[in-house]
């Protein structure tokens, strides 16, 4: 053990800003983040090398890259210092030396109506509980719940889950189309005429969630199954923006209908329903093999949906 002090290459400080370069690819964003010049942070990592033997990064003017050696490591270290970092948190809960806190992380793609039902029974009950929240993309939401720092995320989940990831509950969340108040619908009597509708619709400026998220892959395959072949004229990665600019007399969309309620104006959009809805899947994910804190359980118990 003497030994390996001596001569261990690197120290976890070390390991941290290893990670920073390689998550950031550039010295310059990580040593901003750490509070280090770029030559301090550059001297760190140039340091790690000499003693492994080994380059982790190709270095050039235009961009850092890992080393296949640089990519093991990281692969490598990256649960190890998740489990540092928990261990730290957990003995700090524990023992009272920070306030309980819950770092929450919420999908961009999910509006702020949602928020009350995420958090307000949980507040009644755990008032002393501070709670931290970040509104991301779920790929970085992801990767902040399996490098442990947040704790929980609410998201629409992707194809394939990280392995250091599980769902714990699952959510349906329903879609309508909407319209400006000024677009005059095909009625047959006093019921909208769907397939002349549809046919309205395809002629409209759309306004679309990024089709590159994972609600938006899995929206235009919906409309495009149901012969709304649609080219968006814009694509936002917020549902609230979108509501607010359908009513304006911006264009058309398909948004979650739990987004409507927060507008005061219920006639800003019409809402149009079509045979067969569209519906997402809502999810929240946690670390697996990390004991959690009672009241990081009670908040997840405590979502309203």
């Amino acid at each position: 053990m003497n030994e390996f002090l001596a001569k261990s290459p690197f120290d976890l400080y070390e390991l941290n800003l290893f990670h920073l370069v390689a998550r950031r690819s550039s010295f310059t964003k990580a040593g901003q983040e750490a509070g280090l010049t770029q030559s301090a942070i550059t001297r760190q990592i140039r340091g790690m090398e000499d003693r492994l033997g080994i380059t982790l990064f190709e270095r050039t003017t235009r961009h850092v890259k890992l080393t296949r050696a640089g990519a093991r490591l990281f692969e490598k270290s990256d649960a190890l210092l998740a489990e540092v970092n928990g261990t730290i948190r957990e003995l700090q809960r524990d023992f009272e030396l920070v306030p309980q806190t819950i770092r929450v992380g919420i999908s961009r793609s999910i509006g702020f109506a949602y928020l009350p039902g995420f958090f307000f029974a949980f507040r009644r009950k755990f008032p002393g509980v501070q709670i931290q929240l970040a509104q991301e993309p779920s790929r970085t939401l992801l990767q902040n719940v399996e490098q442990n720092e947040l704790d929980v995320a609410l998201l629409s989940p992707p194809p394939h889950l990280p392995r250091g990831l599980k769902i714990t509950h699952r959510f349906n969340d329903d879609f309508t189309i909407i319209a400006p108040p000024q677009l005059q619908l095909p009625r047959k009597g006093k019921q909208i005429d769907l397939i002349k509708t549809g046919k309205l619709l395809m002629t409209q400026r759309w306004i679309s969630i990024d089709r590159e998220c994972n609600t938006g892959k899995r929206m235009h395959h919906w409309l495009a199954k149901n012969d709304l072949r649609i080219e968006p004229a814009m694509e936002l990665d917020n549902f609230d923006v979108i509501v607010n600019l359908v009513s304006l007399g911006m264009g058309v969309s398909l948004v979650p209908h739990r987004v409507l309620p927060i507008y005061f104006n219920r006639r800003a959009v019409q809402k149009i329903s079509l045979k067969e809805k569209f519906s997402r899947e809502l999810v929240v994910v946690v670390r697996k093999n990390r004991k959690q804190a009672e009241y990081l359980t009670n908040f997840v118990e405590n979502i309203l949906f």
